[in-house]
């Protein structure tokens, strides 16, 4: 391909990591996963970590393999999960093992920071959902019970943006992963301060924001001596929050009928905004206003997702019943419909560990029936997730104004047909699924857009639109879904 140019997407999720090679040519882009690895938390003492060493040596790991290939790679970025971040200074590249935000110290954490400041306080100056977890509250967490650690500090980075640290020695914070933090104002975008005044945090440590898409320079000598890449390779920092760069590669084409769902370990569903909705209402429903490619605002809702079936199986496999997704998915499909539901938004849902117990319990105190086979809990987690997409549809247009008629999912959520036949059924929505990839296009297409290969967030969507199938999923059983959204309501 003489017309081609070749990107790099290190795609960092919570169960594994990816480094992707892009090739654009001819108005399509082909992906090609290079390199896989896991990417788990590590237990330290009592705390749960993440192995961020171990992440970058796989990372170059990927990049030595995409150099053996000897193309002329235009750039690299990277894309992971938001909240979670690392703390640099003294002359170290880190000061300890960032915290895993799943972290049992989050929640004194939150209870802390709210007391002190309302929560009201806090939405209006960031407009951002409340989730235990958000970096404010890890912040006020290290304030509190790490000072000496914090006073040696310059600055902590999220994770994307300290892996593009490390690539290229510029430590900046992207735009849509500074608005996860909830310490981030999308009124200036810029870090609010007077949220880092009203909680004691040190200005000093907070980053320089820079928009999506920002070319942070080029890769260090040292990374390019280690893995073979040319010198010449540049570091974007593109959509550094995961969702911000799949919400980015969303096949969607004019109009404003369309939500997306980004659908993985957690569930994002919201719609694109031209600027954020921070009102009374909106903080009352809970969602959130988080940044988007172009300065768009990513209006939507994080409920736990897939991690809930990704729990139960992790315990399965702990007592010897080793499944595969695909056939978590046949068992699922033969089991009875609609049977015993669940809220997934429970807060006992989002804490590791004996979820098929919680589920059972879940039913236990609703007067539910509970799940007697594998399949049985398969299909209550997968209807339970597709009511839940509706109701958050139903108060996205309530919020809004707007009329949904189609729901784009995207993620590794939607290679399952039935989770999106489901959600077809449970939403009376149009489903388009795919793609799979779209954390990884996002990212790459970005950099194409920065490198001045694509010219705007509607080119960039339509490469996509050429480029990868989307599976349409059309609304079927409607009453028994609508009897069921009456029992999922008195669940709440």
């Amino acid at each position: 391909m003489n017309n081609a140019s070749y990107f790099v997407a290190c795609d960092l999720g919570a169960e594994s990591g990816r480094v992707m090679l892009g090739t654009l040519a001819d108005g399509k882009l082909k992906l090609e996963e290079i390199h896989r690895f896991p990417n788990l938390p590590v237990w330290i003492g009592n705390s749960l970590r993440w192995d961020i060493l171990g992440t970058f040596r796989e990372l170059k790991a990927g990049l030595k393999m995409v150099a053996a290939m000897d193309l002329p790679v235009t750039s690299v970025s990277v894309d992971s999960w938001g909240v979670d971040y690392v703390w640099t200074g003294a002359g170290q590249p880190m000061l300890a093992p960032p915290y895993v935000y799943r972290d049992e110290r989050v929640d004194a954490a939150f209870k802390s920071a709210t007391a002190r400041v309302s929560t009201d306080i806090i939405f209006e100056a960031t407009g951002l959902q409340f989730l235990p977890f958000n970096t404010l509250y890890q912040l006020c967490s290290d304030v509190e019970h790490s000072p000496a650690m914090v006073g040696v500090a310059e600055q902590f980075l999220c994770i994307a943006d300290y892996f593009n640290f490390l690539f290229s020695g510029v430590g900046r914070v992207e735009q849509s992963m500074a608005s996860t933090t909830q310490v981030y104002d999308p009124r200036t975008r810029d870090w609010s301060s007077s949220l880092i005044d009203a909680f004691s945090l040190p200005a000093r440590v907070f980053p320089e924001i820079v928009p999506s898409g920002t070319a942070l320079g080029v890769i260090t000598p040292a990374v390019s001596a280690e893995t073979g890449l040319a010198p010449s390779v540049n570091v974007v920092a593109t959509c550094s929050h995961d969702t911000g760069a799949a919400v980015a590669a969303v096949p969607a084409s004019g109009g404003n009928d369309w939500a997306y769902l980004s659908s993985g370990t957690w569930s994002l569903i919201g719609v694109e905004l031209p600027e954020p909705l921070i009102r009374p209402d909106v903080h009352a429903a809970d969602f959130t206003n988080e940044g988007g490619y172009g300065g768009t605002t990513r209006f939507l809702k994080n409920v736990v997702g897939l991690w809930i079936l990704q729990e139960c199986r992790r315990t399965w496999e702990a007592e010897g019943n080793s499944f595969d997704y695909g056939t978590l998915t046949d068992l699922a499909s033969q089991s009875p419909a609609l049977v015993s539901l669940i809220n997934p938004a429970d807060a006992r849902f989002v804490k590791p560990g004996g979820m098929p117990s919680k589920i059972e319990a879940f039913c236990r105190e609703s007067g539910q029936p509970v799940p007697a086979t594998t399949g049985a809990f398969v299909r209550c987690i997968l209807e339970s997730l597709a009511l839940m997409y509706r109701l958050q549809l139903t108060l996205i247009e309530s919020l809004t104004g707007r009329s949904i008629r189609k729901l784009h999912i995207v993620g590794g959520g939607s290679q399952s047909a039935l989770l999106n036949q489901f959600s077809a059924n449970a939403t009376g929505r149009e489903v388009l699924a795919g793609p799979v990839e779209g954390t990884a296009i996002g990212n790459i297409l970005i950099q194409a857009i920065t490198s001045g290969h694509l010219d705007s967030l509607e080119s960039l969507r339509g490469c996509v639109a050429a480029s990868f199938p989307v599976n349409r999923f059309s609304p079927e059983e409607s009453d028994s879904w609508d009897d069921a959204f009456r029992r999922f309501e008195t669940l709440r």
